[in-house]
């Protein structure tokens, strides 16, 4: 092969590494380990394609057929002879050359010539259909793939009695032993309820539908047909189940085998299953008829007043903000909790699940006052509640003209609550709970009366802007924090809000020179630089007119740091013929009414506004933000955003233009385009460097090349160095005044143990930055790496234990632990050593001796573990597994903490069963172990392994076992039977193997049931949890659809 400049992804052999070395010396040549993908795919692909180049030859020279099975059956007895596995003697291929086409059990009254029709295309080898006349029509295809499965699986977005009558009969013919499940939608008021209705009526059959196409607008085109033997196939294109589709239309669809894409069609039945058991997709049954009619006929009109149907389950990023909520409450005892969440992101639907939550706790629903100061927000907030609460007779309202019959569950507005003087009829402790939204209002005066006159049990405030430009404070409220907050990627993988597609353009104005004081830019300095700056509009104009389709039809707002900026922007776009006007926070309420609905109307294209972000602004028709001045603040530039990320009728996306210059080192450029990004192990510096992002599905970003270079500087002048953290230790006393210790020192300063520990401990870092006292403390096993395995602690039981142990070790003796405090101490052991104890001394304080005789050490360890504690943002729980174990549910352990944990190792013995393999057997303890690695390799997707390991739902994971376990071994019959058997199975899942270079811990996902299994060697295992995993594990475990 001739080796031509472009992008490759083959395998380097002798022939290949010979023509490198011929290249020019200024050619670049990027090579990587094979290891670093998917080897034994990369590697038997390689092997398939010298094979079978082979074998064409061989046949050019006319060799013969039996002469090239020889060669393939040399190939075979080579590897069995290299792996010592005899069984794959059985896999060379008889004399005969024969080619197995069907197994067909003899049924009375049939012929004995009889044969399951075929497709005409073959089930091993992939094909594409088109719509050519020369190629097989795609519905005759469909009927005979009908009349040899095993299982149907049909996922389409839409039905037609047109498309089903055409092989209803095939259908009715396959339902009488088959199992048939349909996947559909009400996208468009598309389908027809007489196709949906045939096919609930069939036996065997099952009908789902999803009624919310606002946010789930389900377009996929799937037909799985499912054979036991291994030759399943699947359909996946543009055809509906309508009569033009499969028939007539200019139509594409691929049809993909086992045989030659098994990780498609594993990953296609990943999907399937993960649809099938969202609670999104509803059970068709006689009585939906009705539900569905309506649905249908809402999708086909376009009035604005249709009243929306609100989620009844919270989505997965819900459920973590719940889980966050019980948490505070729970372990931290706050119940003063802010919820911050993008306009739009359901914020009301969180508090309603939050109070039934404590409904269901108390056993009768808590008093409840629930504040809001618009009436239109009070009435969709109390059909919130009542939809969530399943009770029309929730609840009443106190607003405008809505007189209430009881104050107990009471929905109310600010100015009805002043006028109408509630606090004169009610105690202060009166109510249970209180539910503020948009509680950035609350600082001021019109809601100090209502705040200091009640003590609620609970308070809970809802807002989208957390910061105030009025300088009042509401973190007050709230103990000073934030208990949870939606971070935008998940919103818009959700569809919650509108996608973005940022553009960093390269400024002409340069930010260096300017002062830098108390976290910000000067601002008399910003306005200097900006207004009058007549090159920077039209440099501004210039880059509306290269990202933006059309400047006559944007809604556009611009950010602009003074009223004189904002005066200048308005007036230069007005002379360049763009209509503009300007509003800010002194501006008329009439006049910035007026001003948005002119805005809609597009009679102007854009408002340049100032600190009108908080309220004020609030348009979801706005598709184009400029963002004119630097924003220091994150909290700042998420609002800014979320201005634009509103949905709207016929919005595809909100374009945001950021104009770059050269910041001061102290602007976090990285800190904006973070919070945007998805999550992923990449750097963000290097997302940034490589043009390639990780973001939520259907968004963009692009870096113009001096911008780019200038974020690239500017991020590398925040990374968290060696030197800089020595700096920050040196002068941390005098920065804050108070004590410096690291618990104190990564809130300060915003940082994750990681950043600290991967250079040094925080002890060492004292001692060379001059703070601390150095000790002779060579043999000290409190190292970088033993920290780092002491970060990840998050078990509660595991932190007191080992804080109760630093703080009087004299408290406890080794022969008098119990058997869960003897397992929790060999867990400590083992974040400190990687070796057994070898001295036969086990008192505590000989153990450990090297750790108590430096009390800075103990501090460090006690002050981590207590950072840890204050940030653990879910409720651990302890299990019966059948015997003492102090492993508390979805917590996080190494693998050696799991095994300590188990009793698996102690302090004196450590097994070497079990430390690189991913399952164990613990026999005395009757418990299968699994530890389950999500990402198989390094890159971020690799198709060919992962569909191995999954979750379909909450409950329900796919696991894949070793390749040499069958279903007929000892151990995938003890699999299979464990329940029968007494066994337990016990799951740890991670995501990669290593972030950072640092072993990712498990997540402990406790117990879990056998439910089905297909293959063999290896085995494809469904197992049902005990306990459902937690919602922020699931988005990252459920690799099919969007949390």
């Amino acid at each position: 092969m001739d080796l031509v400049p472009g992008i490759y992804e083959q395998v380097i052999n002798e022939y290949i590494q010979s023509k490198l070395s011929l290249l020019e010396s200024d050619t670049i040549i990027d090579k990587k380990a094979i290891t670093h993908y998917d080897p034994q795919k990369i590697l038997s692909r390689y092997i398939y394609k010298i094979v079978e180049n082979t074998l064409r030859t061989a046949e050019d020279k006319n060799w013969s057929l039996e002469e090239q099975i020889s060669i393939c059956n040399h190939i075979i007895t080579r590897l069995a002879d290299e792996t010592h596995d005899s069984t794959l003697h059985k896999c060379t291929i008889t004399k005969d050359a024969e080619l197995l086409l069907a197994i067909l059990k003899h049924e009375p009254f049939s012929s004995i010539n009889d044969t399951l029709p075929r497709p005409e295309t073959s089930i091993s080898q992939s094909s594409l259909f088109t719509g050519s006349p020369k190629e097989p029509e795609l519905i005759h295809e469909l009927k005979r793939e009908i009349q040899s499965a095993d299982r149907i699986d049909l996922l389409i977005s839409f039905i037609k009695w047109s498309g089903i009558r055409l092989i209803l009969e095939d259908l009715k013919d396959f339902v009488r032993n088959g199992k048939l499940r349909v996947v559909t939608t009400s996208y468009t008021g598309a389908t027809d309820v007489k196709a949906v209705e045939a096919l609930s009526r069939l036996p065997n059959t099952t009908v789902k539908i999803s009624y919310d196409t606002n946010r789930t607008r389900l377009h996929a085109k799937s037909y799985i047909f499912h054979r036991n033997n291994g030759f399943s196939t699947a359909y996946v294109g543009s055809s509906n189940l309508s009569n033009p589709a499969v028939t007539s239309g200019l139509e594409w669809n691929v049809k993909v085998t086992e045989q030659d894409s098994y990780d498609i069609i594993k990953k296609i039945d990943a999907t399937f299953e993960t649809y099938w058991n969202d609670s999104e997709f509803l059970p068709y049954t006689d009585a939906s008829k009705e539900h569905l009619r309506r649905a249908l006929s809402k999708e086909k009109r376009t009035d604005s007043d249709i009243v929306p149907v609100f989620d009844i389950e919270p989505y997965s990023f819900q459920k973590e903000i719940l889980e966050r909520i019980k948490a505070e409450r729970t372990l931290h005892q706050n119940y003063r909790n802010l919820i911050v969440a993008a306009t739009g992101t359901g914020k009301t639907v969180i508090s309603a699940f939050d109070y039934k939550n404590l409904a269901i706790n108390n056993g009768q629903y808590p008093r409840l006052l629930f504040v809001a100061h618009r009436e239109e927000i009070l009435k969709q907030s109390l059909q919130v509640f009542r939809g969530i609460l399943k009770d029309q007779n929730f609840g009443d309202l106190l607003v405008g003209s809505n007189e209430a019959n009881q104050i107990e569950h009471l929905f109310i507005s600010i100015q009805s609550f002043n006028s109408k003087n509630l606090i004169d009829i009610t105690q202060p402790d009166f109510y249970d709970i209180i539910i503020i939204d948009e509680f950035h209002h609350a600082a001021a005066p019109s809601y100090q009366k209502l705040l200091s006159y009640y003590t609620p049990r609970i308070l809970v405030g809802l807002t989208a802007t957390p910061e105030r430009m009025d300088n009042l404070d509401i973190l007050q409220y709230f103990h000073g924090k934030i208990t949870a907050e939606i971070r935008l990627p998940e919103a818009i993988n959700r569809k919650l809000l509108s996608p973005f597609h940022y553009f960093g353009v390269t400024d002409v104005v340069d930010l260096d020179s300017v002062t830098w004081r108390r976290g910000g830019y000067d601002p008399a300095e910003l306005n200097a630089l900006y207004s009058g700056n007549k090159e920077r509009v039209e440099h501004i104009i210039l880059a509306l007119q290269r990202y933006t389709a059309d400047i006559d039809e944007i809604i556009g707002l611009g950010f602009c740091v003074s009223v004189e900026h904002a005066e200048f922007m308005a007036k230069s776009f007005i002379d360049a013929g763009i209509p503009a006007t300007h509003l800010h926070a002194n501006s008329p309420r009439d006049e910035r009414f007026s001003l948005q609905n002119r805005l809609k109307s597009k009679d102007i294209n854009f408002i340049f506004v100032v600190d009108l972000y908080n309220e004020g602004v609030d348009i979801p028709e706005v598709d184009t933000i400029l963002f004119l001045r630097p924003t220091e603040s994150l909290t700042i530039f998420l609002q800014q955003l979320g201005r634009g990320l509103r949905l709207s009728e016929g919005k595809e996306c909100l374009t945001v233009l950021d104009f770059v210059g050269r910041h001061n080192t102290n602007y976090q450029c990285g800190e904006k385009i973070s919070a945007v990004l998805a999550s992923s192990r990449k750097p963000i510096f290097m997302q940034v460097a490589e043009n390639s992002y990780y973001l939520p599905k259907g968004c963009h970003i692009h870096l113009e090349k001096i911008a780019q270079k200038r974020v690239l500087d500017n991020i590398k002048a925040n990374l968290t160095t060696k030197r800089s953290l020595l700096n920050n230790i040196r002068t941390f006393e005098e920065h804050f005044g108070e004590p410096l210790n690291v618990k104190n020192f990564l809130i300060r300063y915003s940082l994750h143990p990681n950043d600290i520990y991967r250079r040094d401990t925080f002890y060492a870092l004292a001692c060379e930055a001059g703070v601390y006292q150095k000790r002779d403390d060579q043999s000290c096993p409190f190292t970088k790496n033993a920290a780092l395995r002491l970060s990840s602690i998050d078990s509660p039981r595991l932190i007191r234990f080992i804080q109760s142990l630093l703080k009087d070790p004299q408290h406890y003796s080794y022969d008098n632990l119990s058997e869960d405090e003897a397992c929790m101490l060999s867990m400590f052991y083992y974040s400190l050593y990687d070796a057994p104890l070898v001295n036969k001394d086990t008192q505590i304080i000989s153990i450990f001796s090297d750790i108590f005789r430096n009390e800075l050490i103990c501090k460090e360890i006690w002050d981590l573990l207590e950072y840890n504690f204050e940030n653990i943002e879910f409720i651990p729980e302890s299990l019966d597994i059948g015997f003492e174990c102090p492993l508390e549910l979805h917590c996080k352990y190494t693998r050696d903490q799991i095994f300590a944990g188990l009793g698996h190792y102690t302090i004196q013995e450590k097994s070497a069963r079990g430390s690189r393999e991913g399952v164990l057997y613990l026999e005395d303890k009757k418990a299968d172990i699994f530890f389950i690695t999500l990402n198989k390799t390094e890159e971020h997707y690799s198709p060919t392994t992962m569909y191995r390991d999954y979750a379909v739902s909450e409950t329900l994971f796919h696991w894949q076992s070793q390749s040499t376990t069958s279903s007929s071994s000892p151990t995938g019959k003890r699999y299979i039977n464990h329940e029968h058997m007494g066994n337990k199975i016990l799951l740890f899942v991670r995501e990669f193997k290593k972030v950072e270079n640092k072993a990712e811990p498990y997540i402990f996902l406790g117990t879990a049931r056998y439910v089905s299994h297909e293959g063999s060697r290896p085995m494809s295992i469904l197992w049902e949890l005990d306990h459902e995993m937690p919602p922020g594990l699931f988005v990252r475990a459920n690799k099919m659809v969007i949390g």
